[in-house]
């Protein structure tokens, strides 16, 4: 279990306890309420009791023994022998504690035992209510021994009907009071009961609630450290491990990596695809691991690991080529095999850095340095620069190089195989840096794609491919112009306009104007990619797929789209002088195209023969190097009267097999 399990384990009971606490409070208030009201009523229940029974021997006792005059004037023997033998059965029986009759002025007249003493003065309260015509109750503890309720009520005279007197009586409570005792017992057990209950069906929920609350701390908590598609830890917990093992005193590696055409296999087989595939990549990487090291997934097609006790280089290189190995097995994606390649940067701590920052940052620029290289595995050197910052500069300084007029164009002629003649000359780009010499498209297109740099980049490449083509033109040489463009020029909706109003400007007839696209332009959005390209076929300009074959378009894409010509990719053109298979599938191509109407260029035609069985089998045309290297403007065979015919090579080696 981790410590943060542990914390919200601790967390989760500290919630309970308090939980359960608060919700006593309420309980113990609601019980305290409710039993001091019960014992409010046994109080007025007595009272209640005093009252009916002081009304009875009133009406049944009193009331008849008097004739009816006002008792200011006194009894009779007669009345108070009446009196005295209606109280004392009463007495006797002890369902009266005493009893006494007084007149309106408060004189005694009557009592049960002749006595006088404990008259309440007139001005009292009770004795002017009593006076008054109202009933006064009280339970007292004084006046007689043991508590009583003591009632003064007026006294109705039968004989007359009107009230003589005030009658006090003080009846015994004790009996009253154990009933209501007895009965505030049975109602507090039976409280105590409900309350106890209650209380345990709150502490029920609030443990089911803390419960729920600790399993969705969890959660939240193993969500946000872990990666939702994988599964693994995500980077905010890599950086975690990374900073609990750089504390420890003992050596380790960060190794940083990434996916190599994965933004190809998103866009062209879907995300759906695209998921699974990284999903076969964590459990690849997670089955090649020890059980110490981590693996993390810290972007969209980047990991992490963490490789615990890795010395040195040589250890680093030995276990991360088991780990390549093992995640270079071909998977079947949407029917489609694929090879998994990836670049690995390594960083060692604390050899390189002993910070998580600056160990993230050499593992970068090691990723970085293997990716523009041939090496998959690539140890830190602090020659290396930081990819981000590489690629901050290479923005800010290809922005001043568009300025400052440093982009050169090279070209490389397209031959037409049936003649030998220069067709095309292809525009390819190069950068004259003013520190680092010239750059090819390779050093500084990926950080400029990740810009909005791209667009006025391509705006600039037409402008010059295209006042080119004007100049040769002029020279009497009548090639066509090729360039090339990114997807997110595809992608621009008012990308169409902006290559025909630069056409319009250059003079040069928009037919002689050739586009070329990859397989991965093709799948940013098929409808945006058709609508553009549809757009520039109206104008004339036609539009080439480079490199196909080794990608994962569908063929539909060449019946669907309004594309003009494609490129056969160098991958199969380089294998036809000495494999059967990549002679049919070029030789399939080919037929495949020429049966959409669409023309046929081998890219990487390097040998005479190579060119020979190309014309043989139909191929329209050729780029390669046995034709012509790249070469600047300056270099190019457009002098007045020369007519384009590359050589020496082309005379002969482009004849007809015998």
């Amino acid at each position: 279990m981790s410590v943060g399990q542990f914390g919200t384990k601790g967390t989760g009971t500290r919630l309970f306890v308090a939980y359960a606490a608060a919700s006593l409070v309420p309980v113990l208030a609601l019980g305290a309420v409710l039993a001091h009201g019960n014992q409010q009523d046994g109080v007025q229940r007595g009272l209640a009791y005093g009252r009916a029974q002081a009304a009875v021997i009133e009406e049944t006792a009193i009331a008849p023994a008097l004739s009816g005059d006002d008792l200011s004037e006194g009894l009779s023997s007669a009345e108070k022998q009446r009196l005295q033998s209606a109280t004392d059965l009463a007495i006797f029986r002890g369902s009266v504690v005493r009893l006494a009759l007084r007149s309106f002025d408060g004189v005694v007249v009557f009592s049960d035992d002749g006595s006088v003493d404990g008259a309440l003065p007139p001005t009292d309260p009770a004795f002017v209510t009593a006076a008054a015509g109202g009933t006064d109750v009280a339970i007292l503890d004084q006046d007689v021994p043991g508590r009583a309720i003591r009632v003064l009520q007026p006294v109705i005279a039968n004989a007359s009907g009107q009230s003589v007197g005030v009658l006090k009586i003080y009846l015994p409570y004790d009996a009253v009071a154990d009933e209501v005792k007895a009965a505030t017992v049975r109602t507090y057990w039976r409280l105590g009961a409900g309350l106890g209950l209650l209380y345990v069906v709150l502490a029920a929920i609030s443990w089911s609630t803390t419960r729920r609350l600790r399993r969705h701390a969890a959660q939240r908590e193993h969500e946000s450290l872990h990666d939702p598609l994988t599964g693994v830890p995500n980077r905010a917990l890599f950086r975690r491990r990374i900073e609990a093992a750089t504390r420890r005193d003992e050596p380790g590696a960060v190794v940083l990596i990434d996916l190599d055409r994965f933004k190809e296999v998103n866009d062209t087989l879907g995300h759906a695809a695209g998921d699974e595939l990284l999903q076969v990549v964590a459990q690849r990487l997670r089955d090649a691991l020890r059980t110490d090291d981590t693996l993390a997934r810290l972007g969209c097609d980047e990991f992490g690991l963490l490789l615990a006790g890795v010395r040195d280089p040589d250890e680093a290189h030995e276990m991360l080529r088991r780990v390549r190995d093992l995640l270079s097995a071909e998977v079947l994606l949407d029917g489609v095999p694929l090879t998994i390649e990836a670049s690995f940067g390594v960083a060692l701590y604390p050899e390189h850095a002993s910070g998580v920052e600056s160990l993230l940052r050499c593992a970068d620029s090691a990723m970085y340095a293997g990716k523009r290289g041939t090496a998959g595995i690539v140890v830190y050197h602090p020659s290396f620069a930081p990819i981000a910052t590489h690629h901050l500069i290479i923005q800010r300084d290809m922005r001043q190089a568009i300025e400052d007029d440093e982009l050169v164009l090279h070209y490389q002629p397209k031959v037409c195989l049936d003649t030998g003649r220069t067709i095309c000359q292809e525009a390819l780009l190069r950068w004259q840096h003013p520190t680092q010499g010239l750059l090819p498209p390779g050093d500084f297109l990926p950080a400029v794609e990740q810009s909005g740099l791209i667009d006025p980049l391509t705006e600039w490449v037409l402008r010059r491919a295209l006042a080119d083509c004007d100049r040769w033109t002029a020279a009497g040489q009548d090639w066509d112009v090729a360039v090339n463009v990114s997807a997110r020029n595809l992608d621009a909706e008012d990308f169409p306009r902006t290559v025909t109003d630069l056409v319009a400007a250059s003079g040069v007839d928009p037919r002689r104007l050739h586009l070329e696209i990859t397989e991965t332009a093709l799948a940013i959005d098929v409808r945006t990619v058709a609508r553009t390209l549809e757009a520039l076929a109206l104008q004339g300009i036609g539009v080439a797929l480079d490199d196909f074959g080794v990608g994962y378009a569908s063929l539909s894409h060449l019946r669907s789209l309004s594309l003009s010509e494609v490129k056969i990719d160098r991958a199969f053109v380089s294998g036809i002088e000495h494999s059967d298979e990549d002679r049919e599938v070029v030789r399939s191509l080919i037929l495949l195209a020429h049966g959409l109407g669409l023309k046929v260029t081998a890219e990487g035609v390097e040998t005479s023969s190579a060119g020979v069985w190309l014309r043989s089998a139909g191929c329209d045309s050729a780029q390669g190097y046995h034709f012509a290297r790249p070469a600047p403007w300056a270099d190019l065979p457009c002098q007045p009267g020369d007519p384009g015919i590359v050589r020496p090579r082309t005379a002969e080696t482009l004849e007809a097999p015998a």
